[in-house]
């Protein structure tokens, strides 16, 4: 039986990403890897690391066999030839030329899912190019509504705002765009996770979620009366809950996931539990997208030390995602949404 097919874009050429590949091919995986990236990118990153990689021109033909260390390639040439540690804006275009082959490629079904290495945000926008990350950038090129997820195996974070400034998060609340969430979220779980009834915390804006409107109304006027329509719908929503409690251990019991307002009200908690386990998902695509929650660890790289426990567990969620809505794709081990799933022989 065919090996699902992953497409693995290395992001910032200048970053951990290229060594993360090399490494993430060296796993006994049960998939076939597709590096969308820089041939040459690949060889001197597995170099760095001290690895042998077998790379293959992408034929897009099936296999039911990937030996460690094996990495099919969609060659995708480098703008300048890198220096770890060091990103050069003429590398931006062929950045995003990865991205646009990996959803692409996705949508003509060349590739079961789309896993992605971290990027620099900064250097794209100096090369002239308006980006503000994968979730934006995939959200524009499929012309979908998005959510942005972070799941490890103990929990969930969606977010109701991505990469504003903080002054700006306010106004981003809204009743239209708080609905357009939620429905995201509660299909996706039942979609993606098998979650037949989700049960969704929401978070509030405000500290103490408003103290009744004492500090701010945010509270009262927009996301309560949202909740209360939506729960009359059937919708199971727990909240508007106060930030700083809605984590303990016995709130956590109540629910499947937590829509947070922005990006760090709920993020610095889920990474400082399980940094290394920690997936990065964009839910509302009509693909499978994952990724590494961190970011390009431009000291890291050209060490080649940089920890592939985030790209491994990001792969390894793509594969269960890809086995729940087509079982029969998924050979191999496996517990739940993290841990390797390795091949049979």
């Amino acid at each position: 039986m065919a090996l699902p097919r992953l497409a693995v874009t290395a992001g910032e050429p200048a970053g951990i990403g290229p060594e993360l590949i090399a490494r993430l091919a060296a796993t006994p995986l049960a998939a076939d890897l597709v590096a969308v990236t820089d041939r040459n990118l690949l060889e001197r990153a597995a170099a760095r690391c001290g690895l042998h990689l077998a790379l293959v021109d992408d034929d897009g033909t099936p296999r039911d066999q990937r030996g460690d260390g094996s990495l099919r390639v969609h060659h995708v040439p480098l703008g300048a030839t890198e220096i770890p540690g060091r990103p050069d804006p003429r590398n931006a275009r062929h950045v995003l030329a990865t991205l646009a082959e990996a959803a692409d490629g996705c949508l003509a079904g060349r590739y079961a899912a789309v896993v992605t290495a971290p990027l620099q945000k900064a250097t794209i926008n100096e090369a002239g190019i308006r980006f503000s990350g994968h979730t934006e950038f995939f959200a524009e090129r499929t012309g979908a509504d998005v959510v942005m997820m972070l799941a490890s195996p103990e929990l969930r974070v969606a977010l109701a705002t991505t990469h504003l400034p903080l002054s700006a998060v306010p106004a981003a609340i809204t009743r239209t765009a708080l609905e357009r969430t939620l429905r995201i979220v509660h299909a996706e779980l039942r979609a993606k996770f098998g979650v037949a009834t989700p049960r969704i915390a929401v978070l509030g804006l405000n500290p103490h979620a408003g103290e009744g409107g004492h500090l701010g109304r945010e509270e009262l006027d927009t996301i309560i009366p949202l909740l209360d329509d939506l729960r009359a719908e059937g919708m199971q929503l727990i909240g508007p809950l106060p930030a700083d409690t809605a984590f303990v251990p016995a709130q956590r019991a109540r629910y499947d996931a937590v829509l947070a307002m922005y990006h760090d009200q709920a993020l610095p908690v889920l990474k400082s539990e399980a940094f290394d386990r920690t997936v990065n998902l964009t839910l509302g695509l009509p693909f499978i997208r994952t990724s590494v929650d961190h970011g390009t660890a431009l000291d890291l790289a050209g060490s080649g030390r940089a920890d592939p426990a985030s790209l491994i567990a990001a792969a390894d969620m793509a594969l269960s995602l890809i086995a729940r809505s087509s079982p029969l794709l998924l050979r191999g081990e496996g517990r739940g949404d993290g841990p390797l799933r390795r091949q049979t022989p």
